[in-house]
């Protein structure tokens, strides 16, 4: 298998996975909202209807390696029903993501040398690390579309101080990552 095979073979097996992931997503909303007859939100309720602690914890979220999931805020999105309100929720969601990633990239480059770098990289991101090294460019489409933690992904690639326009242009895939999953997770609210 040629290098460009395995590329390939890794970037679509990850996509595979995060059309998985958010088919498993879109599945337990759609079972929770139509299936279950309780209110599968009434213990969020304190934080859900804060917006300005919702977005302060998916940012933390995204800016920490994507603790939470950015489909779950994109539920949370669709609390108004207005195809607009939930468009430029989701349109901030996204801004907030590519974000969280570019701070995630000047971290790592600037950063590197430190303590707390040296740290989370042992800790979260030594399998990406390899998998940077082995797909290059890749691994940060395939980070900005799929489930693989984006803004690790962008700590290691500021820390191998990959080209800051390159990284810029090919982490735009972020934004069609939330288009994509925010219009399946509308449509599974319609259902």
């Amino acid at each position: 298998m040629t290098v460009k095979d395995k590329k390939s073979t890794f970037f679509f097996r990850n996509l595979l996975r995060g059309l998985i992931w958010l088919v498993v997503i879109i599945v337990v909303f759609w079972f929770l909202k139509n299936k279950v007859d309780v209110n599968y939100l009434a213990w969020l309720e304190p934080v859900y209807t804060n917006s300005a602690i919702v977005i302060l914890i998916y940012t933390i979220s995204e800016i920490l390696i994507g603790i939470i999931p950015p489909e779950v805020f994109m539920i949370w999105a669709l609390q108004n029903g207005s195809v607009v309100t939930y468009a430029m929720l989701i349109l901030m969601l996204a801004v907030l993501s590519y974000l969280a990633g570019l701070i995630g990239y000047f971290f790592g480059r600037y950063l590197n040398t430190t303590l707390l770098y040296r740290f989370i990289r042992r800790k979260f991101l030594k399998k990406m690390e390899r998998m940077l090294n082995l797909y290059g460019l890749y691994i940060i489409i395939v980070a900005a579309l799929t489930p693989l933690p984006f803004s690790g992904v962008s700590m290691l690639v500021g820390s191998v101080k990959y080209p800051l326009k390159k990284y810029i242009l090919y982490s735009l895939f972020r934004f069609a990552r939330f288009a994509i999953y925010s219009w399946f997770i509308w449509e599974a609210n319609a259902f």
